[in-house]
């Protein structure tokens, strides 16, 4: 039999999507750490702040209880919107019912089960002929993580009937039926281009040690559950857990709290979202710069300048096509151009591009990087020298397991090569002069198991003239000139944060307080949050160490302009400004992996901004960046161009995304030099 109760309900708007402005996921992970302070190792335990992943609609802060339901036999009360809920002496448990119904939603809440409680959280109710319910049960008190059921209830409330779900909840937004005819597979062995750093290398002595996330028993734990189409997915304690697939995704009805067992349940700070009404904000570009479109359609994420038709203007590549300047209005193919389906294509011809005359000829040419299909790799399309047809394309490496990689002169020989991770090494790789496109020369410069997808970066931190390689996991010093096969030296240093991953975008090495050290600026998760400027540091022998100053990490912490955004996945360095100071431009990729909710906030505005350096001295570390906003509908791939395309002398930026292709032509205002 269901009583009604009342409770107390504050609604809370956040009006800040026009400037990015999103709360934090992944980013509590860092929240013990003092802003600008020096990075600890991590703990085996996750430390995290009280907060969604997602804008609320509503948030319970009242004491009073009103619009909720109960069914069987447990108590709950509510103080200044804490929820707590005491199970009686039966031992049938109870349940407490929202009296609004949802179909697609996201819910956070932190919660503490102890005593012997049992507690869970019941999805899509509905109400059963013999009073009770059924509904999808995401169970939080049996083991370490969160269980998934389809579950009946009775009119006493307690469970008669518990079917687990079967798992699910990768990229993708609906799961497909299950297989009528289901085979085991065995595990993967350890790829450790594709797993590192959760299946870590066995020998290899990383800088992180891998947080814990899992639910503790009569402690705190904090969940952020969102059920849209047919999943139910569960960030719990700031680690993904398995998701589970519900049988349909058309199921509506009211959530509800559960306590059973011997003690009780306590939630706080609960707030949720009706995930069925989607938002976008008003279309904002910066008067500082003029946005032009040069594709509608999504064909890569990356994007490279040259003067490929040897007119003596630079033309633009991103995907199967070449924009002729200076209006960037014509194009021409440099293979089959087909679009690809923004909610559920990978743009796997042309993850990364790159230009630069790998053959030697004195025509430029397109390398394209694939990173997910089976003939993932790297294609050199040759320049066919003002023939109007499409360009031979050649395989020239096999393995490429970056999502972000360089082009640049490691060896001091004026040539490009390309810096990236596969096969689980930190490697670049360079053309034979002899055979251009042929293999290309691959050099490792880490241990096997030092790779990771996210972040990479050149640059000379040591201040020998030479350009030092670093990544996520720390960075690797040149060795001296003439032996380009040297062992790299390997300084650990933790430039990341865990979250889907390790490791940002670009990460870009210039002196940013003007003290004559190179320092590193870069994103910590390109698919969570944060972001931060490392300051480099010398003892009295010259032994280098860095100190973290964060940039922008969760709304629940303090960021530069009060600018907070996830999945910051492309970047650049360029001096926007003209100060001479380079600063860094960074976007938000949208769908960042598919149109789906297996990241944190995809659906955010894809906001593109520059962060200006401004050298400080009573800034922490002695320097400060300005965001400001470039555009709101674009943001970024998995790379930033960033060139001075009509000689004006203003870098230009241009971004390609599942939204197309953008070129936005400079006008800030020039400052003067620092």
């Amino acid at each position: 039999m269901w009583r009604h109760l009342k409770t107390e309900l504050v609604t809370r708007r956040f009006n800040n999507r026009k400037r990015g402005v999103m709360s934090s996921w992944y980013a509590r992970l860092g929240a013990a750490v003092m802003f600008f302070c020096v990075v600890p190792m991590f703990a085996a335990r996750q430390t995290f702040l009280p907060g969604p992943s997602f804008e609320p609609d509503t948030t319970l802060t009242g004491s009073s209880l009103s619009g909720w339901r109960t069914l069987g036999d447990a108590e709950w009360q509510m103080t200044s919107g804490n929820l707590t809920g005491t199970p009686g002496s039966s031992g049938a448990g109870g349940w407490l019912a929202m009296n609004r119904s949802f179909q697609d939603v996201e819910l956070f809440t932190r919660f503490q089960c102890t005593g012997g409680c049992v507690t869970g959280i019941l999805f899509r109710i509905e109400k059963t002929p013999d009073g009770g319910m059924k509904g999808v049960y995401a169970s939080l008190s049996e083991g370490k993580a969160v269980m998934y059921f389809d579950v009946t209830v009775d009119a006493q409330g307690r469970i008669t009937d518990r079917t687990p779900l079967r798992s699910g909840g990768g990229k993708m937004r609906v799961a497909p039926p299950a297989s009528p005819n289901p085979t085991h597979r065995a595990a993967p062995a350890y790829n450790p281009g594709r797993f590192s750093p959760y299946a870590q290398a066995p020998g290899v002595d990383y800088p992180y040690t891998k947080p814990d996330s899992s639910l503790y028993p009569d402690e705190w734990n904090d969940v952020e559950m969102i059920f849209d189409a047919n999943i139910l997915r569960v960030d719990q304690n700031n680690g993904r857990s398995t998701g589970g697939v519900s049988d349909s995704s058309e199921g509506y009805g009211p959530i509800a709290f559960y306590v059973g067992g011997s003690g009780k349940v306590e939630f706080k700070d609960i707030a949720y979202k009706d995930i069925h009404f989607h938002y976008r904000a008003a279309e904002d570009t910066s008067p500082a710069f003029r946005k032009q479109t040069i594709s509608d359609f999504y064909y890569s994420w990356g994007a490279a300048s040259a003067d490929f038709n040897h007119d003596g203007i630079p033309d633009i590549v991103s995907g199967p096509y070449i924009y002729l300047g200076p209006d960037y209005t014509k194009s021409e193919e440099i293979y089959l151009g087909e679009t690809v389906n923004p909610s559920t294509g990978w743009a796997t011809k042309s993850w990364m591009e790159f230009a630069a005359d790998f053959t030697g000829d004195g025509w430029p040419d397109v390398l394209a990087c694939k990173f997910i299909d089976a003939d993932m790799g790297c294609y050199l399309y040759v320049n066919p020298k003002g023939e109007s047809r499409r360009w031979d394309v050649y395989r020239v490496l096999d393995k490429f397991d970056s999502e972000v990689a360089l082009l640049r002169d490691i060896d001091g020989k004026g040539k490009p090569a390309l810096v990236y991770a596969a096969d689980g090494y930190v490697r670049y790789a360079e053309p034979d002069p002899a055979n251009p496109t042929g293999p290309w020369t691959v050099h490792n410069i880490s241990e096997r198991g030092f790779d990771t997808a996210h972040g990479i970066g050149v640059g000379d931190i040591n201040g020998d003239g030479l350009p030092d390689i670093m990544n996520a996991y720390g960075w690797w010093e040149h060795p001296a000139p003439g032996n380009s096969e040297a062992q790299w030296k390997y300084h650990p240093e933790v430039f990341g944060r865990f979250g889907t991953g390790v490791g940002g975008s670009g990460m870009a090495v210039y002196d940013v307080n003007g003290d004559g050290l190179n320092d590193i600026v870069t994103v910590l998760d390109a698919h969570g949050w944060g972001m931060a400027w490392f300051e480099q540091k010398r003892d009295a022998q010259g032994n280098i160490s860095f100190i973290r100053h964060m940039i922008m990490d969760s709304r629940w912490t303090k960021n530069a302009g009060n600018i907070a955004f996830s999945e910051a996945h492309g970047d650049v360095t360029a001096d926007i400004n003209g100060d001479g100071i380079p600063d860094f431009v960074v976007g938000k990729r949208y769908f960042t992996h598919l149109d789906d909710y297996a990241d944190p906030d995809p659906y955010g505005s894809p906001v593109l901004y520059w962060y200006e350096t401004v050298r400080d001295p009573k800034a922490p570390g002695g320097a400060r960046f300005a965001p400001h906003l470039i555009d709101n509908r674009s943001g970024s791939g998995s790379d930033i161009l960033a060139v001075d395309l009509n000689h004006d002398g203003r870098i230009d930026i241009v971004t390609a995304t599942r939204l197309g292709t953008f070129i936005f032509w400079n006008n800030v205002k020039r400052a003067k030099p620092q």
